[in-house]
């Protein structure tokens, strides 16, 4: 049986984490070796990082400390914002589903397509899902 390969376990370069992240190449050497950042070594001595490592880290990089990180974010009145990676954009007529992938979880959106367009949404960019609602439902016994 051949194994489906999901963008989750997929496996980036050190320099494609680097810009996922939105950190430096050698920061991305330096993580590693200080073990901060997961990383699988080829056969030849290479480094290979895991998506859900990139996925784990990417709140804490968003700016260049937590200060900076804190305004960033909270330009808006909105807590409920959750930090993940753009999985798919589908832009039908007028309007765009965009489904974001945030830990091991996925959040799915529809916007309107020229908003999709605006913000030039692209798979495997970092996204944050803003969530406002009125009502939080909580469900137990079902995990």
């Amino acid at each position: 049986m051949k194994k489906v390969t999901t963008r989750q376990d997929a496996m980036l370069k050190p320099r494609d984490a680097s810009v996922q992240l939105g950190v430096s190449f050698p920061t991305i050497k330096q993580w590693i070796y200080k073990r901060k950042l997961k990383s699988v070594q080829t056969p030849g001595g290479h480094h290979l990082i895991p998506q859900s490592e990139i996925d784990r880290l990417l709140y804490r990089t968003r700016g260049r400390n937590a200060e900076e990180r804190t305004d960033a974010i909270r330009r808006v009145s909105g807590r409920n914002q959750l930090v993940g990676r753009v999985d798919q954009v589908r832009i039908s007529g007028l309007m765009a589903e965009v489904k974001i992938s945030i830990g091991e979880q996925q959040i799915t959106s529809i916007i309107t397509a020229t908003s999709a367009r605006e913000m030039n949404l692209k798979a495997g960019q970092t996204a944050i899902a803003l969530i406002k609602a009125t009502e939080v439902m909580i469900l137990r016994g079902w995990v």
